[in-house]
């Protein structure tokens, strides 16, 4: 394989973004296990006062992630979000005002590999979220399992992610105050197995749960479609059928989390490696439909609103694919 390295002579900005995004993507692949290391290392030390109060501390505090978390002002804020914002780059695009008043659920598409666009948005400040919508609060919601692990938990907190469990999204939506957005990867881990480069591929039709709570509260469910989302990493061949998928599918059910086999580019060359390519990304945020609230609504209803939604995600995708380079010939698929 041919090698193609990166140039010498790169302005310094880009070097600053590489480096952030380096520290995300760590973030994201071990930095949890490296809080589990530290927590069981401080225990046989002079330090082992350290665990044994946060673990006091983290049993007093087990609730708060299923009741919106502990935003950080000054995490959302940092400066270097602003860099990661502009490797790739990663734009919010506003469609319709939103009211302040009311709770929301945010059907966020496609996952990708590592929901760059979600991040970007969502759990930082870097693309405008408080200046574009006023008055609301974006919470991601995050596999559960990250929230039982030590030091970790506090940090994704801070950035505003929440538990993927319905007593985290319920809390939400049921304040009267309004103002929260459940932000949710409709797809999930599994839909991660299929983000490549040109996929329109999108887990939906069996994915219903969310269609109910926006019912139960009747909270307005608005469609986000993330473009260039899928383009950022390659992943290894492994189509549906393939034993290679029949493992990861495996493994995700068994772990709860998925194992994609992604790559793209390195650090000093462009031809293999985890840091993601310089794509750019526009996540879309649409109109939200308004929804009739009951308490306990029939399956009837749940897929009648069900097929709203996906006709509203679908009409979305149509009015602005060609924006972002998608051909006029190109559908999304629903399975």
């Amino acid at each position: 394989m041919r090698i193609n390295f990166a140039p010498l002579r790169i302005p310094w900005r880009r070097r600053v973004q590489t480096a952030v995004v380096i520290l995300w993507v760590f973030s994201f692949l071990v930095l949890a296990q490296c809080c589990i290391a530290l927590f069981i290392i401080l225990l046989f030390t002079c330090f082992w006062f350290i665990p044994v109060l946060y673990a006091t501390w983290w049993f007093w505090d087990r609730n708060t992630p299923y009741q919106g978390g502990r935003r950080s002002h000054f995490l959302r804020n940092l400066r270097l979000w602003g860099h990661f914002r502009d490797y790739f780059p990663i734009h919010l695009v506003k469609t319709v005002d939103l009211d302040p008043k009311k709770n929301y659920i945010f059907g966020f598409h496609p996952h990708g590999v590592l929901v760059a666009g979600a991040f970007g948005n969502f759990c930082t400040m870097a693309t405008g979220f408080s200046e574009k919508y006023p008055g609301l609060k974006p919470h991601l919601l995050m596999l559960s399992l990250w929230f039982r692990v030590p030091f970790f938990r506090d940090l994704i907190m801070g950035g505003g992610l929440v538990p993927s469990a319905k007593e985290s999204a319920k809390y939400l939506l049921s304040r009267a105050e309004g103002g929260n957005i459940a932000v949710i990867a409709i797809g999930g881990a599994p839909e991660a197995l299929a983000a490549r480069p040109g996929a329109l591929t999108l887990l939906l039709k069996d994915r219903k749960g969310f269609i109910k709570l926006a019912l139960q509260f009747g909270a307005p469910i608005v469609p986000v479609f993330s473009f260039g989302e899928n383009e950022v990493f390659d992943q290894v061949k492994n189509p549906q059928g393939s034993l290679l998928r029949k493992i990861q599918e495996r493994l995700q059910k068994v772990m709860g989390i998925s194992l994609p086999l992604f790559h793209a580019r390195g650090v000093f060359q462009y031809s293999f490696g985890l840091i993601p390519y310089r794509k750019p990304i526009h996540t879309v945020v649409g109109k939200p439909i308004d929804v009739e609230k009951k308490e306990n609504p029939s399956q009837e209803e749940i897929n009648e609103f069900h097929q709203k939604y996906i006709e509203e995600l679908t009409k979305l995708f149509e009015e602005h694919k060609t924006k972002y380079n998608i051909p006029e010939d190109k559908h999304l698929t629903f399975i």
